[in-house]
């Protein structure tokens, strides 16, 4: 059969700007008629007609609610643009960086390449009828749209009055592989559904010694938990962890991806990710079955991770630090060196100090995976990290939640090479407390006061940035609450200036820095559905190694009470405590 394509008369919706990682909102938002298609269309006029016309894009997801009816809209509103084929991950699943993969590697039957996706998550926000969706564009580098395009499409969107569409294309079956071949107006339009893991399972075994992470998985004394929260993680644990490293069946939680994530938050913090952290012997009660060495969680879309050992919790920003510490005698992909390093600006400067000890370039960024990527294009940067639990490298341009667990599993078998038959391995926590010996410790914690009023949240911030031209003032805040914390040297709202293609970010968060290498830093976060996120990030250095053991919350209890009466939180928001506290 032959589609046509129609042009359906529209009118623009507001507030369809895309944040950091796309357009994030409620189901209900997205189901009204035409609003999917707006933005669709709106990214499609964004981008080069060479972008769009004869090339070859991927659809997929995160598998949550309403992405089966957004991948049916989008594959013809694709062939109704001129697009020559469609990629869709097998029952529409593709991790955020299978998809990152997928682009850079895969290469189709006929020896087509693709040149961007749209991904359809909203991450780490929870799923369901009620719940979020959300869409972002990446580039044909496999990283997400840069500010440039993403401006362009939120122009498009308040001016469009049509979009394309194949109505009478039928829906293509995505829970089979295989290809559907249909002719349009301009010739051949192609659908292919394949496997989502495949791709990139083979770039993991590129990057890892999977022989010597088999034998850490195989031993009797090394036990393992993986939790995908119901996310799209779970496509690809069974193939990773048990099918090539052997790990048991049991010691998978969660690995059935849901439309709604089981009714869950998959979010992989202390938090949300509630039964693995009860597994993993951190929870509140104290159950007498021994946890297991090792655990690890994923969000929704599998970009972001937690790390766990044996009753004890690391924080993402020592996490980046201690990765890139071992990366070059641990992992094969790495072992001619690093490029460089990079964090986000709220990260904590745990990888601040490990990169002036190894004199390797370092870079502080926004938040917002797409400054990494321009680091790792122009070959500045080879490993990465936010403080949100997003880890990566420079094999793919998203961060990416199960090279991070491959990561930590290869710290783990390099550590205990000649050990597995030994009396006690060498644990997360050993590895983690050896590193705090060599670097000192940075106590850090993150405090999220979500769906807080917009206008009380931009309030707060105005008076912070009208604070910060006077330090006598702020400091007599300072020691007006708390007399045995340190003077702020310095404080700044932050900016970027990127070193590749000289653009500017400002507004990017507000930081206080203290004499002592602590800081404070308040952010609105771009990634909620409604309302504003205020995130406050507290950090305190510690060198002295007798100081490094004590408990984070009592390490850091003055610097909050400081953060508190400083940005006078409870004024503005009316909020006695934060939602989540990481």
């Amino acid at each position: 059969m032959v589609f046509k394509v129609s042009k359906v008369s529209t009118t623009s919706f507001d507030g369809q700007k895309p944040g950091t990682s796309g357009l994030r909102k409620k189901v209900k938002v997205f189901v009204q008629p035409h609003y999917l298609q707006n933005f669709v269309q709106s990214t499609f006029n964004a981008l080069t007609p060479e972008k769009v016309r004869g090339a070859t894009l991927v659809v997929s997801g995160d598998g949550r609610y309403f992405s089966k009816d957004a991948i049916q809209i989008i594959i013809k509103m694709s062939a109704a643009n001129g697009v020559r084929r469609v990629w869709v991950g097998q029952n529409g699943l593709l991790s955020t960086p299978a998809v990152s993969a997928v682009i850079r590697e895969r290469v189709g039957v006929d020896g087509s390449k693709a040149s961007g996706a749209f991904i359809l998550t909203a991450s780490h926000n929870p799923g369901g009828p009620n719940e979020d969706f959300g869409i972002k564009y990446n580039m044909e580098n496999g990283g997400p749209a840069p500010e440039a395009i993403t401006d362009k499409i939120f122009e498009n969107t308040k001016t469009i009055t049509e979009y394309l569409i194949a109505e009478d294309l039928p829906n293509v079956d995505i829970s089979t592989t295989g290809v559907s071949n249909f002719s349009g107006p301009e010739g051949q339009f192609d659908v292919e559904v394949f496997d989502s893991a495949s791709d990139y399972v083979k770039l993991m075994k590129s990057i890892f010694d999977f022989e010597l992470l088999r034998k850490l998985l195989s031993s009797s004394k090394f036990t393992f938990c993986y939790d995908a929260l119901h996310g799209v993680a779970g496509a690809y644990a069974h193939r990773i962890f048990v099918e090539e490293l052997g790990a048991q069946e049991s010691s998978l939680l969660n690995c059935v991806p849901k439309e709604d994530f089981g009714g869950g938050h998959p979010d992989p913090n202390l938090t949300y990710a509630k039964e693995l952290v009860a597994r993993m012997g951190l929870g509140k009660s104290n159950s007498e079955v021994e946890p297991p060495e090792f655990g690890a969680a994923a969000d929704g879309d599998a970009d972001r991770n937690m790390i766990l050992g044996k009753r004890f919790f690391v924080t993402p920003s020592d996490s980046v630090a201690i990765i890139a510490a071992n990366a070059v005698n641990a992992i094969p992909y790495f072992a001619s060196g690093l490029k460089g390093v990079a964090r986000s600006m709220p990260t904590s400067a745990a990888l601040d100090v490990v990169a002036k000890h190894l004199n390797l370039k370092f870079f502080e960024v926004p938040t917002g995976w797409k400054f990494f990527g321009n680091l790792m294009d122009a070959g500045f940067c080879s490993i990465c990290g936010e403080e949100s639990f997003g880890t990566g490298s420079d094999h793919i341009r998203e961060k990416d939640g199960i090279w991070a667990v491959l990561a930590w599993l290869s710290i783990l078998a390099y550590k205990n090479k000649e050990n597995l038959n030994g009396d006690k391995l060498v644990t997360v926590e050993d590895i983690v407390r050896q590193h705090w010996t060599t670097y000192g410790r940075h106590y850090y914690t993150r405090y999220d006061y979500e769906n807080v009023d917009a206008g009380a949240a931009k309030d707060l911030m105005a008076y912070l940035v009208k604070l910060q031209s006077s330090l006598a003032e702020i400091n007599s805040i300072v020691k007006g609450a708390r007399s045995d914390v340190s003077n702020v040297v310095s404080a700044d709202e932050f900016e970027y200036k990127d070193p590749v293609d000289g653009s500017v970010s400002k507004h990017q968060g507000i930081r206080f820095l203290f004499e002592d290498g602590s800081r404070l830093v308040f952010r609105l976060s771009g990634t909620g559905s409604e309302g504003a996120t205020i995130r406050l990030y507290i950090e305190q250095y510690e060198k002295d190694s007798s100081k490094t053991g004590r408990d984070s919350q009592e390490a850091l209890a003055p610097l909050v009470e400081v953060a508190l009466k400083l940005s006078k939180m409870q004024e503005f928001t009316g909020r006695a405590a934060p939602t989540v506290i990481t």
